[in-house]
């Protein structure tokens, strides 16, 4: 008789199963690649996530389409490089008028299709627009907990530590709403009361899951934390307990969370069959020194298109299916749609993506079918195009520009003054033997490389003839009257959203 794992390899994913799989998708906020324990950090307490990485697959060179919040959360529900969806420059305000358009299709709106039940819990930061309209409720989630924007984008000094009056460092923006706390389309709480935020999502996904398994009905749901972003935060039970102070831990707390998760999936006999998911959206905020996270081996951090700002950890464990193990193959965020698509019979949406299904890497250690990586800025343009390449092992810099976001590191290339330069020929690194982009090839070997060059050329030239840029939603400006507050209407303004018991 075939067993289960040989069925599966023999049939696809899609086929092994009568009952759709349920999804499980981790999401770490400027999570950087050398900030967990199984991706080398020495003194993060990440558990959870360490045995996640042991028994399934771990990548080395996964990537996210972008380098700030919005663009890249947009990439990995959308499967499309942000650029074709409007989400760029930056990132959206609380007051934003545009959001993720509602025509583009997300994992969550692919997955209604075939009967399963959604939920999202945690940071959204896609747009809030009137009256909700770019809330997840809108795109394809039926159940929302969470906080619609970056939690240093409004007054955080509620954002207090245990006990209540030891005040987190830093005072975020001021002279806008205090931030909300949202379920499906409706403002409960204002400010949140972030020391216990964290158990009462672990409390929502918890109840989803079981919920959705005693109906037996195929689930997907979204967790995106606010940690490790800055400012931040703990509950009671892990305030003052890593050796990493502050952003140890959140991290613990976000690993925590993980381990809750995983527990629900056992506790409803249904881990054996759920596809989970791990990474960051990305790279660390290193102006924020020891409170900013980790890019390990890799250069700058978020807001540049170095690897330290882009590349993150990512883990996909299926017990049962996903051979434990580490692959070097290429993957990104991109790619999750079309692999859960491929992993639940879902019809891919008739529009162009930029993602590939993983399947070969994940269960049969194949290649993977991507081969190149497009680079773009925080704040992208037709005229300048991507700022770097990667194809294979190679990695070509025709931009390079420093950001705020990485300042305080001893490499000034990754610093705010560190002006936008052009590249030609472009700085050429082999990744495999220099993922610090220490060392450009082209700077002193460049007859000998000429023919990657010419090959990441074409793949680029390539590329630009085919990416429409969306209209874009940031740009669309702001009105402070777009702000989520609990009382609408009500004055003085921004002061009175607040609830009063």
């Amino acid at each position: 008789m075939l067993s289960l794992c040989t069925l599966w390899l023999a049939l696809g994913p899609s086929l092994a199963f009568a009952g759709s799989p349920g999804v499980v998708l981790f999401l770490a906020d400027d999570l950087g690649y050398g900030d967990l324990g199984c991706f080398g950090h020495p003194s993060s307490r990440t558990p959870h996530l360490d045995r996640l990485a042991a028994s399934g697959r771990r990548f080395s060179d996964f990537y996210s389409a972008s380098s700030v919040c919005s663009p890249s959360r947009a990439a990995l529900l959308t499967g499309r490089y942000p650029t074709r969806s409007g989400i760029f420059p930056g990132v959206f305000n609380p007051s934003s008028k545009g959001g993720l358009p509602l025509n583009e299709t997300t994992i969550a709106e692919l997955l209604k299709q075939q009967g399963y039940v959604t939920a999202m819990v945690g940071k959204w930061h896609l747009g809030y627009g009137l009256n909700g309209t770019y809330l997840p409720i809108h795109q394809g989630f039926d159940e929302f907990l969470g906080v619609p924007y970056s939690h240093d984008q409004g007054p955080c000094q509620n954002l207090t530590c245990f006990p209540p009056d030891t005040k987190c460092y830093g005072k975020c923006d001021q002279g806008v709403v205090l931030l909300p706390l949202v379920k499906n389309n409706k403002v409960v709480q204002q400010p949140v009361n972030f020391p216990k935020l964290t158990p009462m999502y672990n409390y929502f996904a918890r109840d989803f899951i079981l919920r959705a398994a005693k109906k037996q009905k195929p689930f997907f749901l979204y967790y995106a934390s606010h940690h490790t972003h800055y400012p931040q935060f703990a509950s009671a039970d892990f305030t003052r307990k890593s050796e990493r102070g502050p952003l140890g831990d959140a991290l613990m707390e976000f690993d925590g969370s993980v381990g809750q998760i995983m527990k629900a999936l056992r506790d409803a006999g249904v881990e054996n069959n759920t596809f989970v998911f791990f990474t960051s959206d990305n790279g660390p905020e290193l102006m924020r020194r020891s409170r900013g996270g980790n890019a390990g081996l890799l250069k700058c951090g978020k807001g540049t298109t170095y690897e330290g700002g882009m590349r993150e950890p990512a883990i996909a464990y299926w017990p049962g299916q996903i051979t434990p193990g580490l692959t070097h193959e290429l993957a990104s965020t991109l790619d999750i749609l079309p692999t859960i698509a491929s992993l639940t019979g879902a019809k891919l949406p008739h529009i162009k993506l930029d993602g590939y299904d993983m399947s070969d890497i994940l269960f049969n250690n194949r290649k993977s079918k991507r081969d190149t990586m497009f680079y773009y800025p925080i704040s992208p343009s037709k005229k300048l195009g991507v700022f770097a390449v990667r194809y294979r092992q190679y990695k070509a810099h025709y931009y390079t520009q420093g950001s705020t976001h990485s300042d305080s590191t001893p490499d000034h290339a990754c610093h705010w003054d560190s002006l936008l330069s052009f590249h030609n020929p472009p700085l050429l690194f082999d990744l495999e033997a220099d993922p610090s982009e220490n060392y450009p090839l082209s700077s002193f070997d460049i007859p000998n490389y000429s023919w990657i060059i010419e090959e990441i050329k074409k793949k680029k030239l390539l590329f630009e003839l085919g990416m429409e840029f969306g209209e874009s939603q940031i740009e669309r400006g702001d009105d402070p009257n777009l702000e989520p507050c609990i009382k609408p209407g009500c004055t003085p303004w921004p002061a009175c959203c607040i609830k009063t018991e």
